[in-house]
């Protein structure tokens, strides 16, 4: 057994769960400030909040704590930044505009199939039978409401939030190849180049800026929705691997109904209530699952934040902070513990 798995497994999932509730409780906000500018502009305020934020916060960071980002990163980067920033934001705020913020928070998770669907087919994580089945559960109740006749705005409207999952999905899944970096060096630069261009946009397309007051509301909501809300998502990746923080993830939507009943004034229906039960226990399902087996760990080096735990045993100079980040050089090792598809653990299951 690995001694500190489940203390950075409780550790991950609480990052994930904070994640969740700040991107949640900022789609009503979204849809309340929605009327006073454009989805492209609204999509670029709120990634300038975050990355306006972000760089404020750099120069209060203590230095060597995390791996920085490199060349070879860009590519990932470049995909998160279109899929994740530009994209999905977009395609979110044209369905929100169609449709009731509680209707949309809930249609969010689909992010959590689509999340897992990527991660195991495309970047071979590993799923359970008890996660699989959690996650048709979720797909079924996000089918439910985006069923004809159901969704003020009709189809239009849920097809693209259910876009803007996808695109968010693939970014959930780029964000995993490059969790091991510095979670505020690749929010920042997200945000900052999809601010940018989606203002861009919203400006070309005729979209005018808010007032003073919404605009300010716009740019709070993007620090801690979209700011602090991705450091922590991404941290979460680190410890769980996208598929298990995507169900985790799941938990915002419910989130933003509820906020969204408190601050919109909207009532959903029966349809909605049993959807959103289908969904969370689909994500319960998700959440209690357990995986464990003898495996192999193979020689591997690589730039990372970590501590000295089963996977972290090389010398350093007395009295060395932790955590810390340099190049390390892991050596073979096989051993059975609870473990998850980290960066660590992405290893291949027979049957």
């Amino acid at each position: 057994m690995e001694p500190n798995a489940p203390t950075s497994s409780r550790r991950g999932a609480a990052s994930g769960l904070a994640a969740a509730l700040l991107f949640g409780l900022s789609t009503p906000v979204a849809k309340l400030l929605l009327p006073g500018a454009g989805p492209f502009l609204l999509a670029g305020l709120l990634y300038l909040g975050s990355g306006m934020a972000l760089t404020l916060l750099a120069p209060l960071r203590g230095a060597g704590r995390e791996a920085p980002l490199r060349r070879a990163d860009l590519p990932a980067l470049a995909g998160l930044v279109v899929a994740g920033g530009i994209a999905g934001p977009a395609l979110f705020m044209l369905g929100l505009g169609r449709i009731p913020a509680s209707s949309a928070a809930l249609l969010l998770n689909l992010e959590a199939p689509f999340t897992i669907a990527v991660a195991v087919t495309l970047f071979g994580e590993s799923l359970t039978r008890r996660e699989a089945v959690g996650a048709v559960a979720i797909i079924l109740g996000g089918a439910v409401l985006a069923a004809p006749g159901r969704l003020s705005g009709g189809l239009p409207g849920a097809l693209a939030v259910a876009a803007a999952c996808l695109c968010w999905a693939l970014d959930n899944n780029l964000a995993a190849r490059l969790s091991l970096r510095d979670p505020v060096a690749i929010v920042r630069a997200k945000s900052l180049v999809a601010g940018a261009v989606n203002v861009g946009l919203g400006l070309l397309a005729g979209e005018r800026l808010p007032g003073p007051a919404p605009l300010a509301g716009a740019l709070a909501t993007g620090a801690l929705g979209y700011g602090l809300s991705i450091v922590l998502h991404i941290r979460a990746t680190r410890a769980l691997g996208a598929a298990r923080q995507g169900a985790l993830f799941a938990a915002a939507p419910f989130a933003g109904a509820l906020a969204a009943m408190a601050l919109l004034s909207e009532r959903p229906g029966f349809r909605e209530a049993v959807a959103a039960a289908a969904m969370a226990a689909g994500i319960l399902a998700v959440v209690r699952a357990r995986h464990g087996h003898v495996h192999a760990h193979r020689p591997l080096a690589h730039d990372h934040a970590h501590v000295h735990d089963a996977h972290h045993q090389h010398p350093h100079p007395p009295d060395t902070p932790e955590p810390h980040a340099h190049p390390h050089l892991h050596a073979s090792l096989v051993h059975e513990h609870p473990h998850v598809s980290d960066a660590h653990h992405r290893h291949g299951h027979g049957g």
